[in-house]
């Protein structure tokens, strides 16, 4: 009997029985957490997995989450440079919009998006390469974003 991998509807990863979106974002969550060195990208990291599961956001939250991967990746700029510039912007005492979706208010791109890296290849390059690892995902991931024409 011949086994066949599922793809993830939102993302196109190759899922198996041991790999999907879920576990594999879970699977990254726990090396941050077993291994503090890792918390350096966890910015990177869940950025790069709503990005590509825009569903989990509303739309607004996928505008706002472009310009923070631009802002990280192009620019170079750190969490601690956000969190200050977006201070009064996002919190939820000022905004009128929610950052997670809603079942009227589910993120989208205009462009569909073919990713050239997915969470399911961080994992599998291991924990030694992940700090490294997460950094070339949000590298692919604005470079998908951009040749899309969604950025």
């Amino acid at each position: 009997m011949m086994e066949t991998s599922l793809i993830c509807p939102e993302c196109g990863a190759a899922w198996d029985a041991d790999m999907t979106c879920e576990t594999t974002f879970h699977q990254m969550l726990y090396w941050e957490h077993e291994n503090q060195a890792n918390w350096v990208v966890h910015h990177l990291m869940v950025l790069c997995y709503y990005m590509q599961h825009p569903s989990l956001y509303s739309q607004e939250g996928v505008e706002v989450g472009k310009g923070l991967l631009t802002a990280f990746v192009k620019e170079g700029r750190s969490p601690a440079e956000m969190r200050e510039a977006n201070r009064d912007s996002v919190n939820s005492k000022n905004r009128e919009w929610k950052i997670t979706a809603r079942p009227d208010n589910k993120g989208a791109y205009t462009n569909p998006v073919t990713w050239s890296m997915h969470a399911a290849d961080v994992v599998r390059r291991g924990e030694a390469q992940y700090v490294e690892s997460v950094r070339e995902w949000a590298k692919s991931a604005y470079a998908d974003l951009l040749a899309t024409g969604n950025i």
